[in-house]
C-alpha cells in the first residue's frame, strides 16, 4: 500500500489564492518542490502557520487519484520575521526563491534545499548590511550547483594566474559573458576594441568570490568587502544569473532599485 500521508522539512516559498478559501502553496523540501493546497478560510489556524519564509516541519496529504497534495498540519520552527520588515531582505529572499523555482533547484535538491534554508536564517538574524553580504554569497554558491559558476583563479583567456599578476588593485580583471568567465587587464584591453562590454572586478572581489569556494562558512562571514567591490560582485551576480536561469527575473527587475 502507497502511503499516502508524508512529512517532510520544508520551506513555504510562495502562496496564491485559489477559490475564497484556498491557497495553492509551494514548498521547498530536500526532495524539491512540491505544490499543495492548503484548505481554510481566514480563521483558519493553518493559514496563520503557512506563511511565505517560514520553516519547519510539514505534514501532507497526497491523493493519487485526483493528482492533488493536501497540507494537513505544520509545525514551524522559523518564522524569519525580520526579512519581512526589511525591503532589502524581502526582495532579496524572494529572488532567491523565483531563482530556485525557474532553475528547478540546479538539479541539487537537497543543496538548494540547505543553502536558501542558510540564506533565511542568517538574514534574519543580522542587520542589512550583513544581510546584503550574505545574499551574495548565496548567488555565488547557487552559480556553483548550476555548474556555471566562472573561474576566479586564472584569466580565462591566457589562463594566467590573477594571484600572480602585478596589477593596480582598482581593477585587475574584467568579466566578459562571451568567454564566460573573468578575463586579465592586458586580455581585456584587446577585447574593448571589439565593443563588447565588460564588468569590472578588483583584487579583493576576486579573492572574496575565491574564499566562498575555499572557506567555511564561518571564515567567509567574518571577512570584510569594501562597498566597490561588492558593488562590482552584485553587478556581476545579477547577469550571471539571469543568464543561467535563461530569462529575466521579475524580482529583480521590479526590485531593482533596492536589490
Amino acid at each position: 500500500m502507497i502511503e499516502r500521508n508524508k512529512q517532510s522539512p520544508a520551506i513555504i516559498m510562495s502562496l496564491k489564492e485559489q477559490g475564497e478559501n484556498n491557497r495553492l502553496v509551494t514548498l521547498l523540501t530536500p526532495k524539491g518542490i512540491i505544490y499543495a493546497t492548503l484548505y481554510g478560510g481566514a480563521k483558519s489556524k493553518m493559514r496563520s502557520l503557512v506563511q511565505q519564509f517560514n520553516s519547519g516541519t510539514i505534514w501532507l496529504y497526497e491523493d493519487n487519484i485526483k493528482k492533488s497534495t493536501k497540507i494537513n498540519d505544520f509545525d514551524v520552527k522559523n518564522s524569519h520575521l525580520t526579512i519581512r520588515e526589511n525591503l532589502f531582505k524581502l526582495w532579496a529572499a524572494n529572488l532567491a526563491i523565483e531563482l530556485i523555482i525557474k532553475t528547478h533547484c540546479a538539479g541539487e535538491e537537497e543543496n538548494s534545499f540547505i543553502l536558501l534554508n542558510a540564506l533565511l536564517d542568517g538574514m534574519d538574524l543580522c542587520n542589512e548590511e550583513n544581510a546584503r553580504l550574505g545574499f551574495l554569497r548565496f548567488l555565488w554558491r547557487y552559480l556553483r550547483l548550476l555548474g556555471v559558476q566562472p573561474s576566479v583563479k586564472e584569466c580565462a583567456v591566457c589562463s594566467k594566474s590573477f594571484s600572480k599578476m602585478e596589477c593596480d588593485e582598482e581593477r585587475i580583471a574584467n568579466y566578459i559573458e562571451l568567454f564566460n568567465g573573468f578575463v586579465c587587464k592586458d586580455c581585456s584591453y584587446a577585447i574593448e576594441e571589439k565593443n563588447i562590454l565588460p564588468y569590472e572586478i578588483d583584487l579583493e572581489g576576486l579573492e572574496y568570490l575565491s574564499a566562498i569556494n575555499d572557506l567555511s562558512p564561518k571564515q567567509v562571514r567574518l571577512m570584510t568587502l569594501k562597498k566597490t567591490s561588492a558593488y562590482s560582485i552584485k553587478h556581476i551576480l545579477y547577469q550571471l544569473i539571469e543568464k543561467a536561469a535563461g530569462c529575466k527575473l521579475h524580482s529583480l527587475e521590479s526590485g531593482h532599485s533596492i536589490l
